[in-house]
């Protein structure tokens, strides 16, 4: 038997589940097939999961218009929570993969996404439930996002590491196309009745527009079979590892400094992508739409869209799922390059990025609203390609960062690792929606600027400069 922790036998672990001598470092032995078959059946899930995770940030800027009373910081609350009650997940699923294994805790979690799904497709359908209780769904929706400490390392545990980072990549990335898929079905799923009793309808009132009919329940419902048969298959056919570690091993990793490095590295990236895609559509809303108090002033009356100057106000939900799309994409695309080329380097390219289209994007965020249409609408213009230039470049971190970290820590830490850094990064949204909610949006941005050049600096002192520390 393998003396790999990986690969150790526990006394209680035998069966049909349990594989035993597994080293994936042994190509002759290595089930190669088996490997590709996890990460294909946990990416499935985990974009269920993402999408469960985010779906608040899709029903948040759409809930005025459809009868409930909340303002703009109650609707910046809803959409922060899923990324505190994540964060705060994340810590328990970090642990989990050695003591519940793969298969039991993909298909346990997987069911889990149940609850907020259906809590939020009833309560969308009635004006009057009550801010407690969706801000109740809002922390239900972390566990989609708590998720991703547990499927992450479980997936790391089946591949060399050479191949972790394409491995860890496709599935980070394309889980995180949950974020932007959540966004993009949602205002097509909701213009029809799937099935009669899924619900009645609701009547959207939007400025500008004659009143609709709409769904919202669908924007839930059209997940829950796909989440039934994603808890079928990590059943029926995903395997465990057993691994021999107590929680006071697992919890060694906070002694290597290394550890909080990348935690920060892994907040300016995954936590900047996360945080962004929550609260894209309400920075649209708030300040080239109807939230901001000037432009809402110029509008002709009190149901058109259009300003005296002739200027069409943006409709969030066209627009919000184009960041989480491009940061999945990059995530992906990316991924290969840094096993070639190691992930330091592309760390380092992805932090100057943000820097630099944080900055820019700094400056577009208080229009004049006297200025006319057409410098609105240029100035709409730059904003959104700011902000499409930070996801970009969030994207390409995220997959550098999970490069280094096989690179930097042993087997039995980098999972560890994996899952901390996740879990602290997942805040992402709750800081986001916490610092929009106290500050203008100006002021947090320079923050956002001042904190990705302590972490480009972190880059390249500790791993990308030549004699670095601990190249990766």
């Amino acid at each position: 038997m393998s003396t790999s922790s990986t690969t150790a036998k526990a006394d209680n672990r035998t069966g049909n589940e349990w594989l035993q001598d597994w080293d994936p470092e042994n190509d002759e032995t290595w089930d190669q097939a088996l490997a590709w078959r996890t990460l294909s059946v946990t990416t499935f899930t985990l974009t269920l999961a993402f999408a469960s995770w985010f779906i608040a940030s899709a029903l948040a800027p759409k809930l005025t218009n459809l009868g409930f009373d909340l303002t703009q910081n109650q609707l910046y609350w809803l959409v922060a929570l899923p990324g505190l009650s994540a964060g705060l997940l994340r810590l328990v699923w970090m642990v989990l993969p050695p003591i519940l294994g793969t298969r039991r805790l993909v298909s346990l979690t997987t069911l889990l996404l149940l609850f907020p799904l259906v809590g939020w497709a009833v309560a969308v359908q009635d004006p009057d439930t009550s801010y407690t209780w969706l801000l109740a769904l809002s922390f239900m929706s972390g566990i989609g996002g708590g998720a991703f400490s547990g499927f992450m390392p479980s997936t790391s545990y089946f591949f060399p590491r050479r191949m972790q980072g394409t491995a860890l990549g496709v599935q980070a990335g394309v889980g995180n196309f949950g974020v932007s898929l959540v966004q993009f079905v949602t205002p097509w799923i909701i213009g029809f009745s799937m099935i009669g009793f899924l619900g009645a309808s609701q009547t959207e009132a939007f400025p500008g527009k004659a009143p609709r009919d709409v769904w919202y329940q669908n924007a839930t419902y059209v997940y829950v079979p796909f989440v039934i048969i994603g808890a079928i298959l990590a059943w029926t056919m995903l395997k465990s590892i057993p691994i021999k570690v107590n929680v006071r091993q697992q919890f060694d990793i906070f002694k290597n400094q290394d550890t909080w490095w990348m935690t920060l590295l892994y907040i300016m990236t995954f936590g900047t992508f996360a945080g962004l895609s929550g609260q894209f559509g309400l920075l649209i809303k708030n300040i080239y739409g109807g939230g901001n108090a000037e432009i809402a002033r110029l509008m002709t009356d009190g149901t058109t869209q259009v300003l005296v100057e002739g200027y069409s106000i943006p409709d969030p939900v066209k627009f919000a799922f184009l960041g989480p799309l491009i940061g999945a994409g990059a995530r992906v695309l990316f991924s290969p390059l840094t096993d070639k080329m190691g992930g330091a380097r592309w760390t380092l390219f992805a932090g100057v990025g943000i820097l630099a289209s944080v900055l820019y994007t700094s400056l577009q965020l208080s229009p004049d609203a006297g200025a006319g249409a057409s410098a609105l609408e240029a100035d709409f213009d730059k904003f959104l390609y700011g902000m499409l230039a930070i996801f970009l470049f969030a994207g390409i971190g995220n997959a550098s960062t999970f490069k280094q970290m096989p690179m930097i820590f042993e087997r039995r830490q980098a999972g560890g690792v994996i899952g901390w850094t996740a879990a602290l990064a997942a805040f992402g949204p709750f800081f986001f929606g916490v610092g929009l909610t106290l500050m203008e949006p100006e002021t947090f941005f320079y923050i956002g600027v001042a904190f990705a050049a302590m972490c480009v600096a972190i880059t390249w002192v500790r791993y990308a400069r030549p004699g670095a520390p601990k190249p990766s």
